[in-house]
């Protein structure tokens, strides 16, 4: 099985292989330099959460695509996040892909978690993209519309992740959410099929 930065740099390139891009186009589309384009193709960096999410911003895809191939099982899938949480780069956030994106379903699940005092602003995502987040322990801070609201264990936000928004952590203790990123039918690139 490959490791996480293998399949990443196999993925990338391949996509942008696809789309006919050169390095210069694909800086240019996601808003990510042509040197950490290339250094992540070559497998030679580890990219953050946030580069990933301008990398399949940029793209138009869902950004399990670069942290895993899409399940093929029909039936019943089983996942733990203790095996399948990572910490990409120094990113202050951990990541489970529980369920990566499935064009029958139009969905990734994520288990976050977001370590002491770490505070993530995100770019829009593509048009039409709504987030669902469920915080499972401790309190965190969703940006929403322009405004910081307060999240507890149990309680839960949907919005529209076409709009910047953002997440944050500002005790000193983790915390540990659900998202649920949901992309309208058809905006999902059929170049995932590649993969």
């Amino acid at each position: 099985m490959q490791t996480i930065n293998s399949y990443l740099a196999t993925t990338l390139k391949a996509l942008r292989n696809q789309k006919g891009w050169s390095l210069d186009k694909a800086a240019q589309e996601t808003g990510v330099s042509k040197a950490m384009i290339g250094q992540i193709e070559r497998g030679e960096s580890s990219p953050t959460i946030a580069t990933l999410w301008k990398i399949a911003s940029g793209f138009n895809i869902s950004l399990s695509t670069f942290l895993e191939p899409t399940p093929q099982s029909q039936g019943a899938v089983f996942r733990k996040p203790d095996e399948l949480r990572q910490q990409p780069a120094t990113d202050g956030m951990l990541v489970a892909s529980l369920f990566p994106f499935e064009d029958r379903f139009g969905f990734e699940m994520f288990e976050l978690t977001l370590l002491p005092n770490y505070e993530r602003l995100s770019e829009p995502h593509e048009a039409g993209v709504t987030e669902h987040v469920i915080v499972l322990s401790g309190t965190m801070e969703v940006l929403v519309d322009g405004q910081w609201q307060t999240l507890k264990q149990g309680e839960a936000v949907r919005f529209a992740a076409d709009k910047p928004h953002g997440y944050r952590n500002l005790n000193d203790q983790a915390v540990v959410f659900h998202d649920i990123i949901h992309y309208q039918r058809g905006s999902e690139s059929s170049l995932l099929q590649l993969i």
